[in-house]
């Protein structure tokens, strides 16, 4: 049994290996894209996922989360994650698996946290059309950045 479970695990180390992709390769790519699924660990070890926007500043992906949900709590646990980011051609994807660094919850409209999260909308979406009503959603919410480095990637890329 174990000289069958080895070989199986060598076939899938090898597979993986036919699909990593080179950091820098499936960043530029990633950039391309602005949408993607955020997989965290629950306390369990099972997966939960969710769909997330990010823009990507300095190789890292940078999020804006609520701190009431689950990804949250989980990445709070546990700072490992990855992230898949897909195309509407299900042949075209990548995947990064990294560990995701949380900032304090905004807590006042002029904190710096909630000044990230402004740098974060305007990379993503551009000019609100009132600031100040962000900037006092942004601590409502109980909103933070999220910062995905990545470590590795994987995926299916053209080219």
């Amino acid at each position: 049994l174990r000289r069958l479970l080895g070989s199986e695990q060598t076939r899938d180390q090898k597979e993986m290996e036919k699909m990593a992709v080179d950091l820098q390769v499936a960043l530029e790519f990633a950039r391309s894209q602005r949408n993607a699924i955020l997989t965290t660990l629950r306390a369990d070890g099972r997966p939960q996922q969710s769909m997330i926007f990010y823009v990507i500043r300095d190789d890292q992906f940078v999020l804006s989360i609520t701190d009431s949900r689950a990804k949250t709590k989980n990445l709070r646990r546990d700072p490992r994650a990855s992230l898949f980011v897909p195309t509407e051609d299900a042949f075209r994807w990548v995947a990064f698996d990294g560990t995701v660094e949380l900032s304090p919850v905004a807590a006042s409209p002029d904190d710096e946290v909630v000044d990230q999260l402004v740098d974060y909308y305007r990379s993503g979406s551009g000019e609100h059309p009132d600031w100040a009503d962000y900037r006092r959603a942004m601590v409502a919410e109980g909103r933070l950045v999220a910062t995905f480095r990545a470590a590795s990637a994987t995926g299916i890329l053209p080219g």
